[in-house]
This record gives structure tokens, sequence and C-alpha cells, in this order.
């Protein structure tokens, strides 16, 4: 199929939200055979490039959903994406920690429990990314 305009808007997206190194990273170790890069193609398509480029929201708050959404679903390597996500985009850890411990309220504490352990590896692995 040929890749189109949102295809290029979509990888555009993904490369501003997790960073060149990130994606590379994930181009080549997750998305490299046939069935994965199908998978990222479609992704960058139609998640990035038609629902992260609509108007009315800004990224950092879509970032933000997303990790709401994750945790609350139990989606924890998805989870660990969006909080890489979210940080670039302006979210600071505390700010993420305290959305996080506010979903208890909602959700529970097993699933923010979860979500905060995912968190704070995740910071970690990005600020030893930010020495290095």
């Amino acid at each position: 199929m040929a890749k189109g305009e949102l295809y290029r808007m979509g990888r555009e997206v993904r490369r501003q939200l997790m960073g060149d190194a990130f994606v590379e990273r994930m181009n080549s170790s997750v998305y490299d055979d046939p069935i994965m890069e199908g998978f990222s193609e479609y992704a960058a398509e139609a998640v990035f490039g038609m629902l992260w480029t609509r108007p009315g929201l800004d990224m950092k708050t879509r970032a933000l959903i997303c990790v709401v959404s994750d945790t609350a679903t139990g989606a924890w390597p998805e989870l660990a994406l969006h909080l890489r996500m979210a940080r670039r985009q302006g979210w600071t850890e505390e700010e993420l920690a305290e959305a996080l411990l506010h979903l208890s309220g909602y959700i529970g504490l097993p699933p923010v429990r979860e979500a905060l352990i995912v968190a704070k590896q995740v910071f970690a692995e990005m600020r030893a990314e930010e020495k290095a």
C-alpha cells in the first residue's frame, strides 16, 4: 500500500513524542519483522497521523490522557511508552506521579501501584539517558 500524507505526519509525530534515539531503538528491536512492521505502519497512520494531529487538544494533554487510559486498563508496556511521551511533552515526574495517585480514588490502589512502579523505572531510564 502506498504511504500517504497521514503516514508521513504520523512518523513525524511519533519522533516528536518519543525522540529519535528511542524510535530507532524500537524500529530495530520491536518493529524489525514483517508482522510488527505492519503494525508500526498502521499505528503511524491511524493513531499518530489521524488522532494525534487533530485540532482541539495539545500534545501534552493527549499524552496525559494516554497515561490515564493505560493505567485504568492495565496496559503496562504502553504505559511505559506514554509516560516517556508525557515527560517529553513537558509533564514533570511529580505531576505524573500525582496524576497517577489521583486515579487511586477512581480505579483503585492496585493498578495505581503498578503504574507507579512502571513510572519509577521509566523516569530512572530517562534520567540515565539524559546523563549519557
